[in-house]
């Protein structure tokens, strides 16, 4: 069994045994190259956005680089999410729809020490069996040992309690891969991000998918515009949640099957 496939040769079977066994999934050449400079050139103006924010709050000092919530009207957030990428192995995973949780990023560079490097799992609460989230990591640069490859301990999504740092360090894997890469992990695994010590940067996309019913971090229909959704694809908009929202007022709740907030399929 191994756990790092080229995108061409993505599918189902193997990926649901390879995320069982050990936790996460490489997948190589997934993005194309003017894709990723597209989204690259776009991230530092979008966090200078969210740092003045973070900064203005009195809460920057452990988020360096990081950037929360890039899907916007006018930049590639919504293209990526119309690719589609990997969309019958998240619902194989999740057992059927599923919609975007949160859509972030990280800019890892050196002398900074943002909470990602913590060891830590994406969700708080610990499912043995039943799967409600995954993890989706978008590599807009090459992730090497030295610009802070993530560290991933594989087999970690079993088990509910946080390893101690030197078992982790001692037995983690390195998320070794080519920009345009993505990887795919179980909400429950152990990770951490590396400390970047090159002079270049080391971006990456973080996105969490759940099942509908579960509470988005960003009220994304809400932020976009239900105006915005009408003009999105069938697939999109189940995606990013437009089909599973809640009515804010008795109109909204007494309304036809199909004009109803929360839609049928949704578990």
């Amino acid at each position: 069994m191994e756990n790092k496939f080229d995108y061409s040769q993505s599918s189902v079977p193997s990926f649901m045994q390879s995320i069982d066994g050990f936790g996460w999934v490489i997948y190589e050449n997934v993005l194309e190259p003017k894709f990723i400079d597209e989204i690259n050139d776009s991230l530092e103006e979008a966090y200078e956005k969210r740092r003045q924010i973070q900064v203005n709050n009195g809460i920057h000092s452990n988020m360096e680089g990081t950037l929360h919530h890039l899907l916007e009207k006018d930049n590639f957030g919504s293209r990526f999410l119309e690719k589609m990428y990997f969309d019958e192995e998240m619902k194989a995973f999740l057992g059927g729809n599923y919609i975007l949780n949160s859509f972030g990023g990280v800019m890892n560079s050196k002398n900074t020490k943002p909470y990602v490097q913590n060891i830590h799992r994406d969700v708080r609460s610990f499912w043995e069996k039943e799967k409600m989230m995954i993890q989706m990591m978008v590599l807009l640069d090459d992730f090497t040992l030295a610009n802070g490859a993530t560290y991933m301990l594989s087999g970690s999504h079993k088990t509910g309690e946080k390893p101690d740092e030197e078992k982790f360090y001692q037995h983690a894997d390195r998320a070794v891969a080519k920009r345009g890469s993505i990887i795919l992990f179980d909400s429950n695994l152990w990770h951490a991000a590396g400390k970047n010590t090159t002079e270049g940067n080391r971006r990456v996309l973080t996105l969490g998918f759940t099942r509908p019913y579960f509470k988005q971090q960003m009220d994304y229909p809400r932020s976009l515009g239900y105006e915005y959704g009408e003009s999105l694809s069938d697939n999109l908009r189940q995606v990013i949640g437009y089909k599973s929202r809640i009515p804010e007022n008795l109109y909204e709740f007494y309304q036809p099957l199909e004009k109803r907030m929360y839609q049928p399929g949704q578990g």
